[in-house]
Parts: structure tokens; sequence; C-alpha cells
């Protein structure tokens, strides 16, 4: 008699799907109900990010009966800040998908190829910085960034960023390789290469998964829920915003972290069956 293992693959967003800032966390409710909260992730010797008690209890059983991958936009150095609850997962994707974290360290040969994609099709990212330096208004631009040499973003004042300059940027992005989002006070240009859905595919194969999950929030998420075989967006962030939807992508009514909750109770039912 033959038995088939199977294994299932949990990539996550972390910031506003599992994990929240406390103005994030959404906590309508009255005082006195409230639910515990566990604080994940500490920057500049203040709390920063939380989970509530219960999603922490849902994550530790998660990770300890499936493959589970942190999956961010965050850099390596501001992932490594968050302390999840439960068993170290073995695999973590950072920079978007321009890393892969084999027990804490990237993985060379990973790095290589991204490397290589972006400079076989896509225009260099000194082009992209310059361009956004000639183009962006001191009026509204707060900070300029670069995040592991991979892809850049700026920091605006939201409410005087004209809708065009991001529209136009966008389209001048595009024909260079380059993808341009919004979401929330950040405008990200991103390599179009780079994605979190290619760096899951990747730890997919290495560990024979039989079953992808995701969840996310943002834009950047999306090619991450459609490249799973299930998937689970909250009630907000720039998905829900736009009514972004697919056929296997669940849109939840939860938002904050109740969102977080019920995702990692979406996670575990699937992986049960």
């Amino acid at each position: 008699m033959s038995t088939t293992s199977s294994t299932t693959l949990v990539a996550s967003d972390l910031d506003r799907t599992l994990i929240y800032s406390a103005a994030s966390l959404d906590l309508s409710m009255p005082d006195a109900e409230a639910p515990r909260l566990l604080c994940v992730e500490v920057y500049g010797h203040q709390p920063l990010s939380y989970m509530t008690e219960r999603s922490a209890a849902l994550l530790t059983d998660l990770a300890g009966s499936t493959v589970f991958v942190p999956t961010t936009t965050r850099t390596r150095e501001q992932y490594h800040r968050i302390h999840l609850p439960g068993p170290a997962s073995r695999y973590a994707i950072c920079a978007n998908g321009g890393h892969i974290l084999v027990d804490g360290v990237s993985d060379r040969d990973w790095q290589r190829q991204v490397e290589t994609r972006i400079a076989e099709e896509c225009a260099p990212l000194t082009e992209i910085r310059a361009h956004l330096a000639t183009t962006a208004n001191p009026a509204w631009l707060l900070k300029e960034r670069v995040a592991e040499d991979l892809f850049a973003y700026l920091v605006v004042e939201r409410s005087l960023l004209p809708e065009e300059w991001v529209k136009e940027l966008a389209a001048w992005a595009r024909p260079r390789g380059w993808t341009v989002s919004l979401q929330g006070r950040k405008i990200y240009a991103v390599p179009a290469p780079l994605t979190k859905s290619a760096a899951m595919h990747e730890v997919a194969r290495r560990i024979g998964a039989t079953r992808t999950l995701a969840a996310g929030d943002s834009l950047l998420d999306a090619d991450l829920l459609l490249a799973a075989d299930l998937g689970w967006r909250p009630g907000h962030g720039e998905l829900a915003d736009e009514g972004w939807s697919a056929p296997h992508v669940v849109a939840l009514e939860e938002r904050g972290g109740a969102a977080g909750e019920e995702i990692l109770r979406r996670f575990l039912a699937a992986s049960a069956v």
C-alpha cells in the first residue's frame, strides 16, 4: 500500500495582513472589549507592530502544521526586527521577492537570478531615481528611499499629491520595465520581474509543495494572490479600496486586527483539507 504526503506552503504578507501598527489595528469595539495584544516589533526603542493574542495562537498552530513563509516588501533589516510567535520559519521572502532567506540568510543563487533578470529586462535603478528626483515636487515629497539596491519608493504628503503625477510616472516607467503603485503615503517604483509570486514559486519548488495559500492587502500582493491555489484579502487596504478580486481569492469583510485573525483561521482550515 502506498501513501502520498502533501506539503502546504503558506505565503503571507505581514504589515496590515498579519501584523498591525497601533493605528491600523482598527480597534472599533468598546475599550473594555478590546483584545489583548502581543507586541511583535520594536523600533527606536518603542513598540511598533502587534498581533492579537488569538492571532498569535493561531499562527503558532499554523507554523507547526504547514511551511509558513513570511512574505514582505520589507528589507531584510526591517524584517529581522519582527519576532513572530511559534516555531521559526525556515524560509522568508523579503524585498518584494528580491531575497529568499533560508534560516535567516539570503540565498545567493536566488539573488543572482533576480539581479540577472532585472539587468536584462529593466532600465537601471539610477535612471528611475534620477527621474523621480527631477519630477517629484518638494511641496509633497517627504522622503526618497532605496530598498536593498533593488527598488525605490517615495514617502509623500498624500493630501497634496496630484493624482495625475502617479499616472504619468506609471506611464513613463512601464516601457522601461518598471511598475508603479501608490500605497498609503508611499509610491513604489519596482522592476517588473521583482515579484513575491516568483519567490513563492521558487520556495514551493524547493520544498515540493503540493498546495499554496496566500494572503495580502496591497497592490504589491496581487501577483502573490493570483499565483496561489487559494488566497484571502482583508476588508481594508489598497486591494479592497479598488474592489480587486479573483475567482480563487476570498474578499473578507473583517478589517484591522480582526482580519488578521480571520486570515489565520482560513489558512488553518484550508491546510487541514
